[in-house]
Parts: C-alpha cells; sequence; structure tokens
C-alpha cells in the first residue's frame, strides 16, 4: 500500500477528478461502458439510436452542481441548473456522435501507442506530471511499482482508458485541424485588412431629413410591403401567457431571525482562539483570509463600523451589506502598505486632441479653483460645474487605492495633504480640481463572519403554498386573472415561441419548457422555482406556427416603408445631382454639405454624421486615390464617396507574419469544428425525452 498512498498523497484529488471528469463522455465510449449501462425505458436521449441514459445524465449533471458548490459554497440557483442541464445533455450529444465519427473513420489506439505514451521517450503530461522524479522527468521505480501493485489495479485500468480516449480525441482533432490550410494570400489579405485605412470626402443625403410630406403610402402599400417581407415575420408554435410570480426574499421576521443568530455568535466569537475554524464550523460564507484591508478595500457599511473606532480584539456587527449580514472581528492592526484616500473632484471635460475645448476648460477650472481658494463651497461648486456623474453628491470620490484611478489623477491626489486643494490636474478626461477630504492611516487584518440574508423554509413554504392554492383553483375554475386578483397578485403576460430559451421577464427555465410542450389553452402549470421568484403560468392560447399577422406587426412596418420610400427619393435626387456634373460641386447642387472622414478602416467603421455603417467603409477601402463612387443606399442615407488617399500598409515584418498565421489557422480550425459538429447534430437522429424525466 506503500504505492499507493505516495500516488495518492502526490496527486491529489486532482488526477481522480481529471479522469472521471473526461471519463463521463470519453472512458465509458472506449470501453463500450455505455452500451450496457441502463435498461430501454430509462433513456433520457438518444444519438443515432445509441442511448443516453438517466444515470449516465444525472450522473454528469451533479458533477458541475458539486464544482459549483465547492467554488462557491453555495447551492446552485435554479435556472443556472437548468442551463447546466441543457449544457450537459449537449455535451453527451455531441460526445456520441464524436465516438459515432470515430468509428466510422477507423480511428483506434494500439497497445504500441498506449505504452509509448507511458513509458516512452515522452509520457503523456499526466504520468509526468503525478510520476514525477522532481526534475521534470518521469520517476520510473515509481511509475511500474503503481503499475505492478494489484491494489491499484482498477485505477491503473481508468488511467489506461483515459489516455486510450485522449489520444482517440487528438487524432480526430488533428485530423479535424488538418483540413485547414492557411495560405500567403490569405495572410496578406488579412494584414491588409488589419493596417490599410483610407481618408473620403463625401456627400450624404440622410432619409430622415426628408419631410413625411414628401411621401405618400396607403394601406395596400403597407399590406404589400408586409408581403413582401412576410418571411422576416415567420414564427414557429407560440403560447401567449399570462404569470404571477412571488419572491422568495426573505421577510422581515426572516432577517431578524438571522441577525439574532449572528449575533448569538458575537461572544464565542470573540473569544475563539481559531479563527478560520470558528468560520468554518459555524458556517460562514466568507471563508478565512490572512489578509490585511484598507478601508478602500472593504463595503463602505463594513469599513465604518471596523475603522471609525478601530480596536485590535473587538467584534464589530452584526452589519447588513450586499444581502449578507456579518460579524466581524479585528485582528490586527498596523499602518498600510498603500496609499488610500478619500477625496472629490470637480471635472472640466474636454476631449483630448480638442484644443480650443481644452483651453475653454482650462480657464474655468481655474476660475472655480480661485472661488474655492476665496472659501467657495466645494460640494456646490461640483454640483455646479463637474461633467460627470458625480456631480449630484457633491464630487465625493469615496476611497480609493492604488490603480483605480488614472495615473496623472492618481499621482495628485496621493501627493495631497487633507484638505488640500489641487489642480487643475490634466488627464485624458479633461482638467480635475482636487480635495483630499481623508487618508488611510491604518489597515487591519480581519475574521469575517458572514450569513446571507435568505428567506426561511416556512416563508418558502407558505409562498409555495399559497401558489398551489392558485395553480388548484384556477385550473378547477378557469379563472387565473380572477383567482390571482383575490390574492392580490400581479398578473403579466408573455409570448412565447415553443422552444424558446430566454422569456423576456422570466429568463431561462426548462420547467416553464416542459410545461408548454404538451400545453393546451387553460392549463396552468405547476409551482416552478426560478432563482429570485417562484412562478405560476396559465396558457391563454395556443398558436400554430405561421406567420404574424399583418395587424399585429403594423407598427413595425409603418416606419421601415417610410424610410424605404425616403430612401427612393434620396437616391434618385442624388443620382441626378451626380450626374450633372460629378463629385465636384455635389453638395452646392443637393443643398447640403460636403463632409470628411479620415482614417476609415475595417476596424473603424463610425462615419461622422452617418454613424457605424460597414457598407460605406466597405466600399471606401476598395477604392483608389481619386476614385469616386456611385450613388450608395446604406441603412440611414444615400451617399457619394470620394477617396482622397488611401493608405497601404508596409511590407509584413516576419513576427508579424507568424503571429498573424497562428491567429487565422486558430480562428479557421474553430470554425471547421463548429461547422463538422453543427453538420453532424443536423444530420443525425436525436431524441430529447428530458421532459419526461424532468418535470
Amino acid at each position: 500500500m506503500g504505492v499507493m498512498t505516495k500516488m495518492r498523497e502526490s496527486t491529489g484529488a486532482i488526477l481522480w477528478i481529471l479522469v472521471f471528469a473526461f471519463g463521463v463522455i470519453w472512458v465509458l465510449q472506449d470501453s463500450g461502458g455505455l452500451d450496457t449501462i441502463g435498461q430501454v425505458g430509462n433513456n433520457i436521449g438518444s444519438v443515432n439510436g445509441d442511448p443516453i441514459t438517466v444515470d449516465e445524465y444525472n450522473q454528469a449533471v451533479d458533477q458541475q452542481v458539486q464544482s459549483y458548490q465547492n467554488q462557491t459554497g453555495d447551492t446552485m440557483p435554479p435556472q443556472m441548473l437548468d442551463q447546466t442541464r441543457d449544457r450537459v445533455f449537449n455535451q453527451l450529444v455531441e460526445a456520441r456522435l464524436r465516438e459515432q465519427e470515430m468509428e466510422r473513420l477507423g480511428l483506434g489506439v494500439s497497445d504500441d501507442e498506449l505504452v509509448e505514451m507511458i513509458q516512452g521517450d515522452d509520457p503523456h503530461p499526466i504520468i509526468k506530471a503525478y510520476f514525477s522524479d522532481g526534475n521534470g522527468g518521469v520517476d520510473r521505480a515509481l511509475l511500474q511499482n503503481f503499475i505492478a501493485n494489484p491494489d491499484a489495479a482498477a485505477d491503473w485500468i481508468n488511467i489506461e482508458n483515459y489516455l486510450r480516449s485522449e489520444r482517440r480525441r487528438q487524432k480526430l482533432e488533428n485530423l479535424i485541424n488538418s483540413s485547414v490550410r492557411i495560405t500567403e494570400a490569405d495572410i496578406a489579405e488579412e494584414y491588409a485588412q488589419r493596417n490599410k485605412t483610407v481618408d473620403v470626402r463625401y456627400v450624404a443625403l440622410r432619409f430622415s431629413s426628408l419631410p413625411d410630406d414628401e411621401i405618400s403610402y396607403d394601406d395596400g402599400d403597407l399590406r404589400s410591403f408586409y408581403n413582401k417581407h412576410r418571411d422576416e415575420f415567420a414564427r414557429g408554435k407560440t403560447f401567449d401567457l399570462s404569470y404571477v410570480t412571488v419572491s422568495k426574499a426573505p421577510t422581515a421576521a426572516d432577517s431578524a431571525a438571522t441577525l439574532s443568530d449572528v449575533e448569538g455568535l458575537r461572544e464565542a466569537f470573540g473569544t475563539a482562539e481559531d479563527d478560520s475554524l470558528f468560520l468554518a464550523r459555524n458556517g460562514s460564507e466568507r471563508p478565512w483570509t490572512d489578509a490585511y484591508f484598507r478601508r478602500d478595500e472593504l463595503a463602505d457599511d463594513i469599513a465604518d463600523a471596523v475603522f471609525d473606532n478601530i480596536e485590535e480584539g473587538s467584534v464589530v456587527g452584526p452589519i447588513i451589506s450586499g444581502g449578507q449580514v456579518h460579524l466581524v472581528k479585528v485582528i490586527d492592526v498596523r499602518p498600510p502598505e498603500e496609499t488610500a484616500v478619500n477625496a472629490r473632484h470637480i471635472l472640466f471635460r474636454a476631449a483630448e486632441g480638442d484644443d480650443e475645448a481644452r483651453t475653454e476648460a482650462l480657464s474655468e477650472a481655474r476660475d472655480v479653483r480661485r472661488q474655492l481658494l476665496n472659501g467657495g463651497d466645494f460640494a456646490a461648486l461640483a454640483a455646479q460645474y463637474s461633467d460627470d456623474g458625480t456631480a449630484q453628491r457633491g464630487g465625493d470620490l469615496g476611497w480609493f487605492g492604488p490603480g483605480r484611478m488614472v495615473e496623472p489623477f492618481e499621482k495628485a491626489a496621493f501627493g495631497a495633504r487633507v484638505g488640500q486643494i489641487v489642480g487643475p490636474v490634466e488627464t485624458q478626461f479633461g482638467y480635475h480640481l482636487i480635495e483630499v477630504t481623508d487618508r488611510a492611516t491604518e489597515e487591519a487584518q480581519i475574521a469575517d463572519f458572514a450569513l446571507t440574508l435568505r428567506a426561511s423554509v416556512q416563508t418558502l413554504n407558505r409562498v409555495q403554498s399559497n401558489l398551489d392554492d392558485l395553480q388548484y383553483f384556477s385550473a378547477e375554475e378557469g379563472d387565473f386573472a380572477g383567482e390571482a386578483g383575490r390574492r392580490s397578485l400581479d398578473v403579466r403576460t408573455v409570448s412565447v415561441e415553443e422552444d424558446q430559451q430566454f422569456i423576456p421577464g422570466v429568463g431561462n427555465s426548462r420547467a416553464l419548457l416542459n410545461f408548454l410542450a404538451g400545453g393546451e389553452e387553460g392549463d396552468v402549470s405547476p409551482v416552478i422555482e426560478l432563482n429570485d421568484v417562484f412562478l405560476v403560468a396559465s396558457v391563454d392560447q395556443v398558436n400554430d406556427a405561421g406567420y404574424q399577422p399583418f395587424d399585429e406587426v403594423r407598427a413595425q412596418l409603418e416606419p421601415r416603408l417610410r424610410n424605404e420610400l425616403k430612401a427612393a427619393v434620396q437616391v434618385e435626387r442624388l443620382s441626378a445631382a451626380l450626374s450633372d456634373g460629378g463629385f465636384e460641386g455635389l453638395a452646392d447642387r443637393t443643398a447640403t454639405a460636403e463632409r470628411e472622414a479620415e482614417g476609415l478602416s475595417f476596424a473603424n467603421q463610425s462615419v461622422p454624421g452617418i454613424g457605424r455603417d460597414a457598407v460605406f467603409v466597405g466600399t471606401a477601402m476598395a477604392m483608389e486615390d481619386g476614385g469616386t463612387s456611385g450613388v450608395i443606399e446604406g441603412a440611414n442615407a444615400a451617399y457619394v464617396i470620394h477617396a482622397v488617399k488611401v493608405h497601404s500598409p508596409g511590407a509584413i515584418q516576419p513576427a508579424e507574419y507568424t503571429n498573424l498565421q497562428n491567429q487565422l489557422t486558430s480562428r479557421q480550425q474553430n470554425i471547421v469544428r463548429s461547422q463538422w459538429i453543427t453538420a453532424l447534430r443536423e444530420s443525425a437522429d436525436i431524441e430529447d425525452n428530458r421532459r419526461i424525466f424532468l418535470q
């Protein structure tokens, strides 16, 4: 058992977690285990007849849930659990598809390959990591002893199965990746797209500038427009729902009970010799840390309680902060290792490069500084002059330490005395006047016992019981809205398309989609638990797949038709003016202004006066010096472009060439893999029986 003990101590849980995590998808498949798991009728789905059992699915979900609990110390919220279940099912489906494709391609791993992965000159990273000799190599004796140890036989079989599955997976990946070829032309084109820019002059006629009375349409035109674009209004089967929600928030009594429980721990916390153990034993949701905290590194209410009358050994609280109740023990106090200040400022905003605006802002900042030095009220002047969100709170920035502010601001604030007015300080935002109102003189090591404020079991049961009654009586009487009203519950409505993943006002809910899968008009759902609320829904109407009716989308159609009609007028007007004398003088002939845009590129598609317009930029990037485009109809305007200067990039350097080649290869491989698995899914016979098992 000595080798097994050494092995388990050296690897910890990591190796076994890794083996089991991949095992669900790869090991069982390669060993044929999936063929024998479960019985007919116990399958949550299948892929081309290959079953996915309930046990396998639940095991994979449970691993995800347990991982979340280990990381957060909390249970997974219901809607996140729904998303996890969807993700796990899709992963198992795709794993089946990969396995079937590997079988079709005849991909396997020979015994010789396996031996090479374990005992060869360059063993698999798993072998290197967990049988390490401490010098970057493999402890061959430890490895051989482990292989030969009868007590380790089952574990070694798992490792071998994992290595086989990893090699098969890598062969499949290599096969897919080998289909990608990046040529010199591809790299040159990408380099040009990233680095080429163009300066243009242009004349644009915005559609919105044309008055409505210069176009006309009637109901027949609207219906023709609807028929022309009807495919855009295609929809699957939809359900019109009424629903109510009730919050899972704690009541005042629940919060008071939690506060009382935490208060009851004060004396024991104060006398505890091992604070880490105390936090763990009493279920604190904040783990122990031996770090020190400045005032700016804690929530304001906790910082105030700790630092206003700081004393080593004291216990402050209970404090409610961030939805949690805190009891904080001050363990040690010392001078801060880094500066932190509390400050306020007045910002005179001016964009970089706008010299005129900068000069004006500087002048105004100097004038306000004189007022402050003559006794002016900082908060009042900040409210009057500061051009940012702090104006409404007198310029208050709160506490901040290193890295929170831009360098010139931080340097000025950290170098100022308390009460000193400094500035104007120039940053990329403009000019600042700064007053430091306090400076951190200590930092504290604390133990923070925290419990989240939650509704009690009794409160949740009472809420659920009330909704159970709503569900029962509204289903019996056929009056969901009336029954909800009698219980003082607000009814909301929503239209949900079949299999719609995100539902406005609700979010993701597999339970609700399962209910709708067989839902009929008048059906009332069971009580459904979401992250923060319970929900009950009633099906008001079921609409077959088809097209949204004309009357339903009329409000969307009218602005689009007006825009289309105005576009036609502006294009015709601009075309006539262009044919009259070319680009020069075009602005005068159309009674508008000629504009300029410099440095347009595929990375910079914002055109002054037009906004982001890929068609505009794409056209400009394809032009040559001195060229003029025809009339182009954009999303918001018709325009003609004249290329002033095309700035082509210089020769690509070897290092950048290699970098681009790697980026393009990786990007294209990801695209191919995605397309490959999508094609497999589309051609596969996939059964999803989750709604039968997950009600």
